[in-house]
């Protein structure tokens, strides 16, 4: 959708303050640390290894001669080296743990241009505790790219597929164009062993606390028709930082799209348990939903993308539909944050719960603050009519901004809703202003709430609560 908002609008809406400024120099950190990711991506390789479905391990690995087995490849690779696996179906999993280097290059596995090289497993089972299909421990310079990931199956809760997963600690990690899909968790119930049935597409987990996971791009997956259980379609958890999650399609799924999570014990340091200083852009989430999950029952809890503990994240120029929640920015324990947060220039529409949820979900979760949520545009959300909105603000929050967003409210006729009230009176919990909000069946039909009191009209909001002092009640007049 297009919307008829200048430059010069934005200037006026963000009136620079302590924060704006905090968040600006938020925003050039992540810009110069992604391009310091992007120089390291153009290493070249110095030589090539071939493996073919008809090949054999006692071959010497030349396209003429090429191993069999891609663990073989991995086994016998050195830094610089380009594993190009011939298109075709291999019943194997891939432990990679061998590292390249800055010097000599990254250690590529790829399809052989032109070819699919499919990684199936619906041959193998999965093993007890982490099993993924293709596993990332304690590597840096690797590179793994356009493969097909998938079939991986069980309904055994002591068991977790994934497709791809990163663990311990490194750093230059490259997960590039993948097809990931078809990783199923069935468990029917709603609670296995520890902490329930899980399953993943990709997952990086820092589990170092004194070296993290960092440099990592994230880049042109398809991550799609996944049962995940509990956990999530594309996840980073714990120590993990300087990163970059890009160009997805995650679609399809019954859990949680993209996940940028902290202080779930994946490290042991609580002050390094938490993704950060990263970017989440360009990626389009869409038709997802936890309803029918047996880990949630009826319930309607997955969000497009969730920051859960994660700090210092821009979340931009993404496309969130046909989801539970479009964009939640939460954290889930107690004592714990989510905050300097920046969402702008997304596009979340119809949604079936709300558009944007900022806050703990109840009184026993964590806060949300410092977050700043600018230039995004929501169109018909909660199309299953919760009640929770285009906003829902819930416990827990302070200093967060809400300015220059286009709100086109759904059938629900709920602009605003807010589940909590100030915890410091002197604090608020979220500034609005430089809004537009429009609603087809008239400003008369929306519901508007903030800090935990509801309003009759747009007028009694603005009056009683002094926000939105600059926005408007008016058709935003989308070109489509």
């Amino acid at each position: 959708m297009k919307r008829n908002f200048t430059s010069r609008h934005l200037e006026r809406a963000l009136k620079e303050t302590p924060l704006d400024r905090r968040c600006k120099n938020l925003a050039m950190l992540i810009f110069s640390l992604s391009v310091s990711v992007g120089l390291y991506a153009a290493a070249a390789p110095t030589s090539s290894l071939y493996v073919s479905a008809h090949g054999s391990d006692s071959n010497p690995g030349t396209k003429e001669k090429p191993f069999l087995t891609v663990q073989h490849a991995a086994d016998v690779a050195k830094p610089g080296d380009t594993i190009n696996i011939r298109g075709g179906k291999y019943c194997e999993r891939l432990a990679v743990t061998s590292s390249g280097n800055a010097t000599q290059g990254y250690i590529t596995f790829r399809s052989e241009p032109g070819e699919t090289a499919v990684l199936d497993g619906s041959c193998l089972t999965p093993e007890v505790g982490d099993s993924p299909m293709v596993a990332l421990r304690n590597v840096s310079y690797v590179k793994i790219e356009h493969l097909e990931v998938g079939n991986y199956k069980t309904a055994d809760p002591t068991r977790v597929p994934a497709g791809i997963r990163v663990y311990g600690h490194g750093s230059h990690i490259e997960i590039r164009d993948n097809n990931v899909h078809d990783i199923e968790q069935t468990y029917p119930g709603r609670e296995g062993p520890g902490r329930g049935a899980n399953g993943f597409g990709i997952a990086v987990y820092g589990t170092d606390a004194t070296s993290p996971i960092t440099d990592l791009i994230v880049d042109g997956n398809e991550v799609h028709n996944l049962q995940t259980g509990s956990s999530e379609s594309l996840v980073l958890n714990g120590n993990v930082t300087n990163f970059r999650v890009t160009r997805n399609r995650v679609h399809n799924n019954n859990n949680i799209g993209i996940d940028i999570i902290g202080f779930e014990h994946t490290a042991p340091d609580p002050s390094v348990d938490r993704a950060r200083d990263g970017v989440v852009a360009e990626n389009h989430v869409y038709d997802i939903t936890s309803r029918g999950n047996p880990a949630y029952g009826n319930d309607a809890n997955s969000d497009g993308i969730y920051v859960d503990g994660g700090t210092r994240v821009v979340i931009e120029r993404n496309i969130v539909n046909n989801v539970d929640f479009g964009i939640e920015l939460a954290s889930e324990h107690f004592g714990r944050d989510t905050s300097h947060i920046i969402a702008r220039n997304n596009l979340i529409y119809s949604c079936h719960t709300a558009g944007i949820s900022i806050g703990g979900y109840d009184e026993k979760r964590g806060s949300t603050h410092d977050t700043v949520i600018v230039n995004n545009t929501l169109y018909k959300n909660d199309t299953w009519h919760t009640g929770t909105g285009e906003i829902q603000m819930q416990f827990y929050l302070r200093n967060n901004i809400f300015k220059n967003n286009i709100v086109y409210v759904g059938d629900s006729n709920q602009a605003l809703r807010s589940r909590s009230g100030r915890m410091d009176p002197n604090t608020p919990t979220v500034t609005f202003d430089h809004n537009i909000y429009y609603s087809p069946a008239g400003a008369k039909t929306v519901k508007w709430s903030l800090d935990g009191k509801d309003y009759s009209s747009f007028q009694a909001y603005v009056k009683a609560t002094g926000e939105d002092r600059d926005s408007k009640f008016a058709d935003p007049k989308f070109v489509d």
